[in-house]
């Protein structure tokens, strides 16, 4: 039978055995009016004064996006929140680009973000988590470091968040908090947030929130200098709003939360030989370092000595910025990379992701089909694919014809589980 991947921005058609598992979100319609039903929720939000109530026309306003490697609808979403707060001076208004540790968005890619009349009429900038004259210290975690966040966010007068939620491989759910924490974070910070330990806890997964260390670091870090309104949404296959959340942030992400477990999550009988995953096409397929979340998704169901087929365009490279690539030079094994990151003494950013790699790598083979050049997914130590069908004729020679094979066209917009894991209970 034949599926459809989200693969880059056209999806990728795969011919894959009749006998397979299709695994997919329950198919939400987008809503009929989105600029309606977010008005609404910014008028009548979670556990908060009504928005407009919230600012006067004199506050200095930063609005927290997203960077482009999330699907955040802010091209609507932005222009909405200039709408309602339309008393305040557009002068008075700072968008700010959370980008962690990731590159800087160019002009081109702000109007592709935003808009033009945003770009064209508000100040928006990237955050800079290396450049210590951007940041100000606001705290000392609990989890062993100093805080800093990005100065124009702290010195604002009104503090605003966006985002989109869904599972998160090592957060349990994006969005709320995460927009500042790592979104608008010092790298010493990020550091912390994003190390070994964190990363490696086994309550650090998919749909948890309870007393998972990486979601408790980044509440208590929002603490410290809270959004004042936070407006996150859903998505569908389509990428259209199927839902919104605004108001207080803790109250209105735990709503986003539920509901978003509610409808994402799948509960599977066993493990499978092969799964065969997407990295939830544009934009988050833009490069291999962001397809370690597909290939976690696919973690949660193969077998221990399965494959892993993860389907990413990766258009935007390995990426060529950043510690990713690098860091996996420095080793010739997967377990090799892994002893190396849980050295106390190793710190280096970008190693979270490669760790989550790792893991999955020591457990499954991973086959990745790409635009990426051969030489480059094989440093990566996963084997390059340019046909599926055949890769898993290939593989009937391993698991034989009874090969159970399992597909999530959608990638981490699907979260499949196996009731007998450990941490069940307390994960789901």
């Amino acid at each position: 039978m034949k599926t459809t991947l989200l693969y880059g921005k056209h999806g990728l058609e795969v011919e894959v055995p009749d006998h397979s598992l299709i695994l997919e979100p329950k198919n939400l319609p987008g809503l009929a009016d989105e600029e309606a039903a977010v008005l609404e929720a910014l008028r009548n939000p979670i556990g908060s004064t009504p928005l407009r109530e919230m600012v006067k026309s004199t506050d200095k306003v930063a609005i927290v996006i997203s960077d482009i490697t999330r699907p955040t609808p802010n091209h609507k979403l932005v222009p909405w929140l200039l709408k309602e707060l339309s008393h305040v001076p557009l002068e008075n208004f700072v968008v700010i680009n959370g980008t962690g540790t990731h590159r800087d968005q160019t002009r081109d890619e702000f109007v592709q973000m935003l808009g033009d009349w945003v770009v064209e009429h508000v100040r928006v900038i990237n955050h800079h988590c290396h450049e210590k004259d951007e940041l100000v210290k606001v705290g000392e975690s609990r989890f062993g470091c100093d805080v800093y966040l990005n100065k124009e966010y702290v010195e604002a007068d009104f503090k605003i968040v966006t985002g989109f939620i869904e599972p998160h491989f090592f957060a349990g759910f994006s969005g709320g908090p995460k927009g500042i924490m790592p979104g608008i974070a010092g790298i010493e910070t990020i550091l912390t947030f994003h190390n070994a330990r964190m990363i490696g806890d086994p309550l650090s997964t998919w749909g948890n929130m309870v007393n998972n260390p990486v979601q408790d670091m980044t509440r208590e870090i929002n603490s410290m200098c809270k959004p004042d309104f936070m407006l996150n949404v859903t998505l569908n296959r389509e990428k259209e709003i199927t839902a919104v959340f605004a108001g207080e942030l803790y109250e209105a992400h735990d709503r986003g939360c539920a509901f978003a477990k509610e409808h994402a999550m799948i509960r599977c009988d066993h493990r499978f030989d092969v799964v065969i995953t997407s990295n939830s096409g544009y934009p988050l397929d833009q490069n291999l370092y962001q397809a370690v979340k597909g290939m976690s998704a696919a973690h949660k169901i193969v077998k221990k000595g399965g494959t892993i087929i993860c389907a990413s365009e990766c258009s935007d490279g390995l990426p060529n910025h950043g510690n990713y690539a690098d860091i996996l030079k420095m080793r010739k094994t997967p377990q090799e990379i892994l002893d190396m990151i849980n050295d106390p003494s190793f710190k280096i950013f970008d190693q979270w992701q490669v760790q989550k790699q790792a893991v999955i790598q020591v457990w499954a083979d991973v086959h990745v089909y790409s635009t990426l050049s051969d030489e480059d997914v094989r440093m990566a130590m996963f084997t390059p694919t340019h046909d599926i069908e055949k890769t898993l004729e290939e593989l009937k020679e391993k698991y034989g014809e009874g090969m159970t094979v399992a597909v999530l066209p959608l990638g981490p917009l699907t979260i499949p589980y196996v009731e007998e894991d450990d941490h069940l209970q307390t994960v789901f």
